[in-house]
C-alpha cells in the first residue's frame, strides 16, 4: 500500500511538472507544446532582454515561431533531440536548483534573475556535457533571433533579393524532411542556363 502511494504521488508530481500550468498549445504550431513555448519565451527574454539596445527583445522575437517552422522541417529524430534540450532546461532546476526562494520550480516559472543565474550555472558549469548543452540552445535561439528581418536589418544584413535558377538538381530532392513526393518542380520548370546568373561575366573574345 505504502509503495502504491509513492507511485502515485510521484505520478501526481510529475503531472504537475510536465503538464500543469503551461498555457494551451497554440493552433499556429505544428511541432511544439505549450510548454515548449513557455521555456521559449522564458528563455528568450535572458538572452535578448527588453531595454538592451537590441532592435528586437527576445519576446517580440517570437522564437517559439520559429522553432516550430524550423523544427517541422527536420527528421523526426533531430526533432526529438531538441525538443529534449528544451525539456533538460525546464525541468533541470530539479538536479541543478537555483538560488533564492523556488530554488527546485521549473526555469518558465522563475522571475528573470533567477533564470539568469539558472544560465549562467550552465554556461560556466565544470561539466562538460552541461555546457555543451548551454553551447547547443545558444546556437538554436540566435537562429531563431536572427531570422526576424529587422534583426538583421539591425546588423546591416539581409538576404539576397535574386531569382534562383531551377536545374536538374532541383528535381532530385525535397525540402528538408519531406518526402519524395513533395518535390515542388518537374522539367517543365527548369531554367535554361543562359537566363540563369552567371558565376563570372564571359569576357569578350573568350568561349
Amino acid at each position: 500500500m505504502g509503495f502504491l502511494v509513492i507511485l502515485l504521488g510521484l505520478g501526481a508530481f510529475a503531472s504537475y511538472r510536465l503538464v500543469w500550468g503551461y498555457p494551451k498549445r497554440s493552433e499556429r504550431f505544428r511541432v511544439i507544446a505549450g510548454r515548449d513555448a513557455a521555456f521559449l519565451d522564458a528563455a528568450a527574454e535572458v538572452f535578448f532582454p527588453a531595454g538592451e539596445n537590441l532592435p528586437l527583445s527576445g519576446l517580440e522575437a517570437d522564437l517559439p515561431g520559429y522553432a516550430d517552422e524550423y523544427l517541422a522541417h527536420l527528421p523526426t529524430a533531430k526533432r526529438r533531440l531538441i525538443l529534449a534540450l528544451f525539456m533538460l532546461f525546464e525541468q533541470g532546476t530539479l538536479l541543478w536548483p537555483a538560488r533564492g526562494v523556488g530554488a527546485f520550480r521549473r526555469f518558465s516559472a522563475m522571475p528573470i534573475e533567477q533564470r539568469i543565474r539558472v544560465i549562467r550555472g550552465w554556461e560556466e558549469s565544470r561539466l562538460s556535457l552541461r555546457r555543451m548543452a548551454f553551447s547547443a540552445l545558444k546556437a538554436v535561439l540566435i537562429l531563431g533571433y536572427l531570422g526576424r528581418a529587422e534583426s538583421l536589418a539591425a546588423l546591416g544584413l539581409g538576404p539576397w533579393s535574386f531569382e534562383s535558377p531551377i536545374s536538374e538538381a532541383d528535381l532530385l530532392y525535397p525540402p528538408i524532411g519531406e518526402s519524395p513526393n513533395r518535390i515542388p518542380y518537374t522539367r517543365a520548370d527548369l531554367t535554361p542556363p543562359s537566363s540563369g546568373i552567371p558565376l563570372r561575366k564571359k569576357e569578350e573574345g573568350r568561349s
